[in-house]
């Protein structure tokens, strides 16, 4: 054999040593491959299982609506007395609070009136004592003196005229109340809103002029359906998300609504009930409202009435149903 064959034959040998040793070197790493998608697939399928047992609880452990409204009170003012508006030191949207200045009617005739309310009180008074002294005169005279008749009279006289000094003195109170009444105040602390009025415009008794948004009383209307309410109870903890916000509001449950409309309950011209004469077997769950007490507003978020929240319930067991 040549040198050249023994170095074929080796080279052979070793390819052939080669070939033999690599399948048993893969053969875990193939086993690894199989392995890591099986693993995957074990660790997602885990993670869906806790995902929706969460996403269970969310939404179908704890009640909750998208249907929930943000309210408050509105202050509407209309004046007590007429006049043209003379100043009017406030501007739409302003915040105000309890007691500030908002408008005032021109008092120069209700000051007027009240003056002619204290002249009236001053003559009714010395009327009322003129009379009552004649009357006293009278009554100290003997009976030959003065007839009974004539006592009567002067008496008489003299109580009529003490009740027109009463009368004199309630005008007299009034007007001060009317003159007191072209100034309106702000009865509670909140922002002035779709203000129209103007200085110049005539103003007349118990039209609305002024509206003022009452900011101590903002809370929200969540309408849930009636199958979710036995799980609620009053103090319940709410979180209430407004729409544009990604902050959530912490509120409490604050009663729920004892009654809603009926349509089967209107009655017509004659008093009969309307009935629908259609019933539908499949029947929808009636949404009743839920008053939601706001305890926590983060900062940053502006409560305006009107605005779209969604709106969860945690139920607290123990507490009794009211």
């Amino acid at each position: 054999m040549s040198d050249a064959e023994a170095k074929f034959e080796g080279k052979d040998a070793d390819l052939r040593v080669v070939r033999t040793v690599q399948p048993k070197a893969s053969t875990p790493h193939k086993v690894r491959l199989r392995i890591t998608p099986f693993l995957i697939t074990l660790v997602a399928a885990g993670l869906s299982l806790v995902l929706g047992w969460a996403t269970w609880n969310a939404y179908m452990g704890a009640p909750w609506t998208r249907d929930g409204t943000v309210r408050t009170y509105v202050v509407t003012m209309a004046p007590e007395v007429a006049g043209r508006i003379v100043e009017l030191p406030v501007t739409d949207n302003q915040f105000v609070h309890k007691g500030d200045l908002l408008l005032v009617i021109d008092p120069i005739d209700y000051r007027n009136a009240l003056r002619l309310a204290e002249a009236a009180v001053a003559q009714a008074q010395a009327t009322a004592d003129n009379a009552q002294r004649q009357a006293e005169r009278r009554r100290r005279m003997t009976d030959l003196a003065e007839t009974v008749e004539d006592r009567q009279t002067y008496e008489a006289n003299a109580a009529a005229t003490q009740a027109q000094y009463q009368q004199a003195l309630v005008n007299r109170e009034q007007a001060k109340v009317n003159l007191n009444r072209t100034e309106i105040h702000s009865p509670v602390n909140g922002w002035v809103t779709n203000l129209l009025a103007r200085v110049g415009d005539y103003v007349a008794v118990g039209k609305n002029v002024i509206s003022v948004v009452d900011a101590d009383s903002f809370w929200v209307d969540a309408y849930f359906e009636e199958t979710q309410l036995g799980s609620m109870h009053e103090g319940d903890p709410a979180k209430i998300k407004l729409m544009g916000y990604s902050q959530i509001v912490q509120g409490e449950v604050g009663g729920v609504a004892r009654g809603i409309n009926v349509s089967n309950a209107q009655s017509d011209a004659q008093g009969l009930a309307t009935v629908n004469p259609i019933f539908t077997w499949v029947r929808l769950a009636q949404r009743v409202p839920v008053h939601i007490r706001i305890d926590q507003v983060p900062d940053g978020i502006r409560l305006v009435a009107g605005l779209t929240a969604t709106v969860q319930v945690d139920p607290q067991s123990g507490r009794p149903a009211k």
